[in-house]
């Protein structure tokens, strides 16, 4: 799961990471008093789960504590892509010299990690890839032995980073350990003109499925910030938010990551990914449907289930059980295939809602919910 960049930061402050001085908040009132504690002049950075917050103009600089006030009021409850601004992080402004790109992301074919790595931070990493290829270090890490400082060498070395960066590299690997994070990511890292280095943006992703070690991710809000997200997880629900109008349930990882393409295909943007899981019971379902209708932007639910270990039957009784609870508003449509499919297609028919379509395949379900998120 992803964090904001507050919270990412903060990781890296724990982990030793030298980062600027910054606070957090949702009132622009207590902006100003922020920016005071800070010197006066600092930037203004909106606090959202996506790239782009410069372009769009959620990122900005404040002279003085007034004008951090309104530049605050005005960067609190923009939408940037979709997200809406609920914090913004304010920090002091730092003189760059020199701008770089350091990374740790899982490399899941490979079944190991990856050091990513750049001399050219400070811009989109896919288009300084895309652009020139060989300004881009890609180092395999094996997990059993880490990033030491040898290790932290040759990456930098590789990249043309400065020896400065060998400690930062080092730490971001056990803030990547420590914190169980599928990536973490620094963009830039800067050399200050007094040669310092600092993380100034800050990109953590966490593995959800060792949120059983890492008990301060809930309390803290580091991983549920997202009202729906947040609620799916108190439901045990594998639930991720999206920026579509599809709601999505379906049954394995697999299936539901193949729906979301097929739906993406058909000229729609999914809105969640949702893994009810093999062998779900009824209530599991009954609780997935009631979170994805809760969801203001979604327009049609697009339910795919591949009847084995989870039977169509119990998916369509958690259908009907989730009916009776939560007032259908938005056009549903199903398809079920496998065991107990006849059963569980003649459990919707009884039920006869309006609002319910059946189809027999992947594809012609999900063109239908296409179609009904763009009419409705």
């Amino acid at each position: 799961m992803d964090l904001y960049e507050h919270q990412a930061r903060g990781l890296f402050e724990e982990h030793g990471i030298p980062v600027p001085r910054a606070d957090v908040t949702s009132s622009a009132k207590e902006a100003r008093e922020i920016a005071r504690r800070l010197g006066g002049r600092v930037v203004v950075k909106a606090q959202v789960k996506t790239g782009g917050r410069g372009k769009t103009g959620g990122v900005r600089l404040a002279a003085d504590p007034a004008a951090a006030e309104l530049t605050s009021r005005q960067i609190l409850g923009m939408d940037i892509k979709g997200h809406t601004v609920g914090k913004v992080m304010l920090a002091q402004p730092i003189d760059i010299e020199a701008e770089f790109y350091v990374a740790y992301v899982l490399d899941r074919a490979a079944g190991r990690f990856l050091a990513v790595a750049s001399a050219e931070g400070g811009t989109e990493i896919e288009e300084v890839a895309a652009r020139r290829p060989e300004a881009v270090a890609r180092i395999p890490i094996d997990p059993a032995e880490g990033v030491h400082s040898a290790k932290a060498g040759e990456i930098a070395a590789a990249a043309g980073l400065p020896p400065q960066t060998v400690d930062v590299l080092e730490r971001l690997w056990e803030v990547l350990v420590g914190e169980d994070a599928l990536l973490v990511e620094v963009n830039p890292l800067v050399r200050t003109e007094k040669g310092q280095i600092l993380a100034l943006d800050s990109k953590v992703t966490l593995d959800d499925n060792a949120r059983f070690r890492q008990n301060r991710w809930d309390t803290e809000g580091a991983v549920h910030d997202d009202p729906l997200e947040a609620a799916a997880a108190a439901k045990g629900l594998n639930y991720v938010k999206l920026d579509g109008e599809v709601g999505i349930i379906g049954n394995g990882a697999g299936l539901v990551m193949s729906t979301l393409d097929v739906v993406a295909g058909c000229g729609a943007r999914p809105a969640n990914f949702l893994d009810i899981g093999g062998g779900a019971p009824a209530r599991i379902m009954a609780d997935g449907l009631s979170v994805i209708l809760s969801d203001p932007d979604v327009k049609s639910v697009f339910v795919n289930v591949f009847g084995g270990i989870t039977a169509c039957d119990a998916v369509a009784d958690g259908i009907v059980r989730a009916l009776d609870g939560v007032r259908l508003t938005k056009p549903l449509v199903v398809r079920l295939d496998g065991n107990n499919a006849v059963r569980g297609r003649a459990i919707l028919d009884e039920r006869a809602h309006p609002l319910i379509q059946q189809a027999t395949t992947m594809d012609g379900a999900a063109r239908r919910a296409a179609q009904l998120a763009h009419t409705s």
